[in-house]
């Protein structure tokens, strides 16, 4: 009943996402093309800023799709890593996208442009509805997965934007300031940079291999200490596939008294699920750092006939 439960929610998720990602890739062409004819930069920017949400729907949705795919003989950890890569390539092209859209404020602040307030106002409106559709549509999911959850976030973010746009429509054309659209691009730019930037640093952090942000290292060698038998740590590594996906990998060295298969490694591994989520782990226990070995394999080579001396 389990397996039968968890492929329910994936099912659902999928079908959430796929309604989401055709709502909102539907509205970023509309209000692109809603920003050039209309000549407002605020629209450009927020359709700019709607790409991060079509990219991260994408993106979840990818992921699930992807994740169904077996392991093989050439991908023995399976095709999680396509999410990261897909991660990192759009926070680079947002990147450009966001500069380019201060810049061109920039340049039409010194020589603003006449805005046609009443069909940015319309079409910001439009996006509004949209957002609202889709978090409507990903809120059933979004206690359940952390993909979901992601994109939820991500269309809320973009409510805002569209507001921004719908007050600065108002303001335009209330008192005719032209200036605000390219204000309002700005907001929306500064924005969608710092958002950006986390997700390429959180890309490039399990890219290369780092430990994953929310665990941290030492509080890992901790509790290995503390289970019984357990006399010292070392070679220990924390990395993620991708994102919550961690992996383990260390060296221990017990107690000879304490039987390694039966009492550490059990309890370790029940330890590191418990407290950090972690199940992908690799545990090799020794009764003597492996480093003092191999020390000592080298002494007793060294003095093996025609290899010298012996160290001291």
């Amino acid at each position: 009943m389990g397996a039968g439960h968890d492929h329910s929610h994936a099912t659902g998720n999928e079908r959430a996402l796929m309604v989401a990602l055709a709502l909102t890739s539907t509205f970023l062409l509309v209000e692109l093309v809603g920003g050039i004819l209309t000549k407002s930069l605020a629209l450009i920017s927020d359709a700019a800023h709607m790409f991060t949400d079509t990219a991260a729907l994408a993106i979840a949705l990818a992921a699930i799709q992807i994740a169904k795919r077996p392991v093989d003989k050439t991908r023995t950890f399976g095709y999680y890593r396509f999410e990261i890569l897909a991660a990192a390539f759009n926070a680079l092209l947002l990147f450009g996208v966001a500069l380019y859209i201060l810049y061109e404020a920039y340049q039409r602040l010194q020589s603003p442009l006449e805005i046609q307030s009443t069909g940015m106002l319309v079409i910001a409106t439009f996006g509004l509805v949209v957002n609202l559709v889709s978090m409507r549509v990903l809120s059933g999911g979004k206690e359940h997965s952390l993909n979901v959850k992601g994109a939820y976030l991500e269309v809320w973010s973009d409510l805002l934007g569209s507001l921004g746009v719908i007050v600065g429509a108002v303001i335009i054309r209330i008192t005719g300031w032209a200036w605000v659209d390219s204000a309002v691009a700005v907001l929306i730019g500064l924005w969608v940079l710092p958002r950006t930037w986390i997700l390429l640093k959180s890309s490039l952090n399990i890219l290369l291999e780092g430990v994953p942000e929310d665990i941290e290292i030492d509080k890992v060698e901790e509790l290995l200490l503390s289970v019984n038998g357990v006399k010292s740590v070392h070679d220990l590594h924390v990395w993620a596939l991708t994102s919550g996906k961690p992996s383990l990998t260390v060296h221990i060295v017990n107690d000879a008294e304490v039987e390694a298969e039966r009492a550490i490694l059990p309890r370790a591994r029940e330890l590191l699920a418990q407290e950090f989520g972690i199940t992908h782990v690799t545990i090799q226990c020794e009764l003597i750092p492996c480093r003092q070995s191999e020390a000592a394999e080298h002494r007793v080579c060294d003095a093996c006939p025609g290899k010298g001396k012996a160290r001291p």
